[in-house]
């Protein structure tokens, strides 16, 4: 669950770049991901998933690590929007921008400490 969830931080804070670069851009409209639905992430068994596309006979099969469509990007009302149409406002991008990045660092230390435990449990044994 903490890997999931941090692929999603790190898929969270791509699109959330995509919407500063696109602060000029005319009809622009904010996007942001729906949140982690880990009852939705649970009940699915494990060896089901969404395949990878292979655009290539020689690409080697693999699977997505969130099975169920969380990573699809949802357009959301800002709460200012420019003469052009354009929906972005930076300070608000910003602060998300830093949320996300300080929920990805929390995750990825219980996700190194948890490896960690895991290391110390195979020495003693």
């Amino acid at each position: 669950m903490l890997r999931s969830k941090m692929h999603w931080h790190q898929t969270r804070q791509r699109i959330l770049a995509e919407n500063i670069a696109n602060a000029d851009s005319p009809q622009y409209n904010a996007k942001d991901l729906a949140p982690v639905n880990f009852d939705s992430v649970l009940s699915v068994p494990r060896e089901s998933g969404l395949q990878t596309r292979k655009t290539n006979s020689h690409h080697l099969q693999g699977k997505a690590i969130f099975p169920d469509n969380n990573l699809v990007g949802k357009d959301v009302d800002g709460f200012e929007v420019t003469p052009s149409g354009n929906n972005v406002n930076l300070e608000e991008q910003m602060m998300k921008v830093t949320a996300n990045q300080m929920d990805y660092q929390a995750v990825a230390s219980l996700y190194s400490k948890g490896l960690g435990m895991i290391r110390t449990a195979v020495r003693k044994g």
